[in-house]
């Protein structure tokens, strides 16, 4: 917990134990931390370097704890001092590459990332980088990062910054798929579903983006593209997957009020969602954990609620009635 001011597991260990004991020998510390004499002195001597503990001066071969109120808010005001220092350095580069990019060389304006760990630091650095939108484009399994593996997108998210994304059907069918979906559409992230997407794609604040390079059976490889023609085709690219891909509606982004009733409740919308995105009855089943004769009771009585004949004439109402929208 502590760590974020500097002290690794043994000095926190040894700091707490002072604080509750207020003050002890180095033979009852290292029994206490189950650690080496020397190790619970060279301990000690780095706390005292920090300012948080102090040999007493009545007794040799006994350690206090300094104050937390004092001792660790000293600590905590460094720390935000070099954090402000640090981000105020990381504006003035950021200027300062903006004003050089704007001439770039042709060659500098796209790079080739090989292997799979770089692939998957470069991924996770730009959404982590990004301050307003991530767009991005799914398709099939992951060749470097899965979904749940992807903490980037959740601190993103958590920042404020906006997602919009585009899967193709199979992400629906994958084992954690709809786990990682629901998890998305919970933070607000917008999720749209196509027959088949083009390419793997993202795309951080419409000036960084990231395709894959690599054909079957070799190494992952990207090519990450600054601010160029071939980003503003690759946006172009993106926004006309996303006009023509179907908005994804599970429990977690479904919203019902009272005054809509009688009307679909969340399972009927994520059963339709489903259904508009391309899946059969048998796979809406497996994949909500229902009976086949569930989901098709279920659609027959949207069916009869709608006044409709046809499942074509449903997804249209769908749309008329707002369950279901491009906005």
């Amino acid at each position: 917990m502590l760590g974020a001011i500097g002290l690794d597991e043994r000095q926190e260990s040894a700091y707490r134990a002072l604080v509750a004991l207020g003050a002890a020998e180095v033979t009852d510390l290292a029994h206490r931390l189950a650690l080496p004499e020397r190790d619970t002195e060279r301990t000690l001597r780095r706390l005292e370097s920090q300012g948080l503990a102090a040999q007493s001066s009545a007794r040799i071969g006994r350690w206090v704890a300094a104050p937390p109120g004092v001792a660790l808010g000293a600590l905590l005001t460094q720390q935000r001092h070099e954090l402000e220092q640090a981000e105020l350095a990381a504006k003035l580069l950021a200027e300062e590459y903006r004003a050089e990019a704007a001439d770039a060389a042709v060659h500098d304006l796209v790079e080739v990332v090989t292997g799979a760990s770089a692939v998957t630091h470069r991924f996770l650095q730009l959404q982590l980088g990004a301050q307003e939108e991530v767009c991005a484009l799914v398709t099939g399994k992951p060749v470097a990062v899965s979904g749940m593996e992807n903490d980037a997108e959740e601190q993103a998210a958590g920042r404020g910054v906006r997602y919009r994304v585009v899967i193709e059907r199979e992400v629906l069918s994958l084992p954690t798929g709809l786990l990682e979906l629901s998890a998305a559409l919970g933070r607000e992230e917008r999720i749209r579903v196509a027959d088949r997407v083009p390419t793997k794609l993202v795309i951080a604040d419409g000036t960084l983006a990231m395709v894959p390079l690599t054909g079957r059976g070799a190494e992952p490889a990207a090519l990450v593209v600054h601010a160029s023609g071939l980003l503003e085709s690759l946006m172009g690219l993106f926004e006309s997957v996303w006009r023509d891909a179907l908005p994804l509606r599970l429990g977690a982004g479904a919203q019902i009020t009272e005054d809509e009733a009688p009307g679909p409740d969340v399972m009927d919308l994520e059963i339709l969602s489903l259904l508009l995105a391309g899946m059969t009855d048998a796979s809406v089943a497996k994949q909500l954990d229902l009976g086949l004769r569930t989901v098709q009771r279920r659609v027959k009585g949207l069916m009869e609620l709608t006044g409709v004949t046809t499942r074509l004439q449903l997804g249209w109402h769908a749309y008329e009635k707002g369950w279901v929208a491009r906005g």
